[in-house]
């Protein structure tokens, strides 16, 4: 067994789908109802969000396919809505349906996928919605524990980050890493204008975008490194650091301007460091992309649980739940206006204001054990958040 400081102690796969990262009392639970009269007792359990953060109204369903991989095999039936889905408060976003002794040991390592998902996936949309037309890289690996760096990456894409900068994100996710450079690669050299060229000669094939807030004022370097680049250059990114940011509008209105009266303005200009939604709104006019990672990687947590809704001892289901939850398994429909409505799960489909058929929405991933859906690549998946998202009114930014 890995020494807890000197190794790094992550679970195999193999303890992951067989229920081992859980909590102990989930442990005990089973193995109490597997030595009663209860052991073949089916329960129908939901998962919800039933209550967003402060200033969400929606949020983007993530992690799906990942749990999927916890409950193919089971026997169990499970529905759900498509991952990427935007949904609000209260609603029903999977369906879990099997024995109770077959689910508890996976409750624990579901909720952490799909809550960690949803919140990284929500707050990338929301960022994407409010800078628009403009660039979104994710830059957030560093601010999180390295061996989640692909949920990171996964997830913030899924959101709607146009790039993420992780290396093994191509290997896995089939995503080319996006990047500029360090201050660790300029401070080495000793000299901006060596360690530009030396980057470009080396990946300047389709255009360098240079990092320029080392040792000068930026208006100085981005005009410098124009000069020293010429039409290599695409771009400059400021990475001032708040210490010394001052007023970032009018920095970067500097630099516009700076760059504009000497003939370069088909370079770009690149805002990162500390962004979140506030700097994105009072950024985007000017900039024309922004690395955003600490406020992606550590977004507010998006609460999701999951509660038997449903009983079934041998006589039939029979809605039952916890206080604070309704009881009974629900279906989601929503119609083209976007409105939404939640009923019975047996109950038939409601008819939608323009005299439609409303949509159902949680469909069938698994029954019986056995996968009958299957998963849609992750460009499928980002571009389905942003058509929702898209269609929404930008989000009011966070404090």
């Amino acid at each position: 067994m890995a020494h807890p400081v000197k190794g790094l102690l992550y679970p195999e796969h193999r303890e992951l789908v067989s229920g081992q990262v859980t909590d102990v009392y989930f442990f005990r639970t089973k193995n109490i109802i597997a030595n009663s009269h209860l052991k073949d007792v089916k329960v129908r359990m939901e998962v919800h969000s039933y209550k967003l953060p402060r200033r969400y109204d929606w949020a983007v369903f993530a992690g799906l396919w990942e749990s999927i991989e916890l409950l193919e095999g089971l026997d169990v039936n499970v529905y759900s809505i498509p991952e990427g889905t935007v949904y609000y408060e209260k609603e029903p976003l999977m369906l879990i349906e099997g024995r109770y002794a077959d689910i508890a040991m996976l409750e624990t390592a579901l909720l952490g996928i799909l809550r960690h998902a949803t919140t990284v996936a929500t707050k990338s949309a929301r960022i994407k919605r409010l800078a628009g037309d403009k660039t979104v890289l994710f830059f957030g690996l560093r601010s999180a524990h390295p061996l989640i760096s692909l949920v990171l990456d996964k997830y913030s894409y899924i959101g709607g980050a146009d790039g993420v900068s992780g290396l093994l994100a191509e290997k896995y996710l089939g995503l080319k890493p996006r990047g500029t450079m360090p201050h660790a690669l300029i401070i080495a050299f000793g000299d901006q204008i060596e360690a530009w060229k030396h980057y470009a000669e080396m990946y300047g094939q389709d255009g360098v975008i240079a990092l320029v807030d080392t040792f000068c004022d930026e208006r100085f370097e981005s005009l410098l490194a124009a000069e020293t680049l010429k039409d290599k250059l695409i771009g400059v990114r400021l990475d001032t650091p708040g210490s010394r940011r001052g007023r970032m509008k009018d920095i970067i209105e500097e630099v516009r301007w700076t760059l504009d009266v000497n003939g370069y303005k088909h370079v770009k200009i690149f805002i990162s460091g500390g962004i979140d939604e506030k700097e994105i709104v009072e950024l985007r006019d000017l900039a024309d992309g922004f690395g955003v990672g600490t406020s992606i990687a550590w977004a507010t947590n998006i609460d999701i649980s999951m509660d038997i809704v449903e009983v079934d001892r041998g006589n039939g289901w029979t809605p039952i739940t916890k206080r604070g939850k309704l009881p009974a398994a629900k279906m989601l429909y929503r119609c083209p206006d976007g409105s939404d409505y939640i009923t019975r799960l047996e109950e038939t489909a409601p008819t939608c204001p323009d005299g439609s058929e409303a949509k159902q929405l949680l469909e069938k991933i698994i029954e019986s054990g056995r996968l009958v859906k299957h998963p849609p690549s992750i460009e499928e998946i980002r571009n389905y958040v942003l058509e929702q998202v898209n269609k929404l009114p930008p989000p009011e930014p966070r404090d």
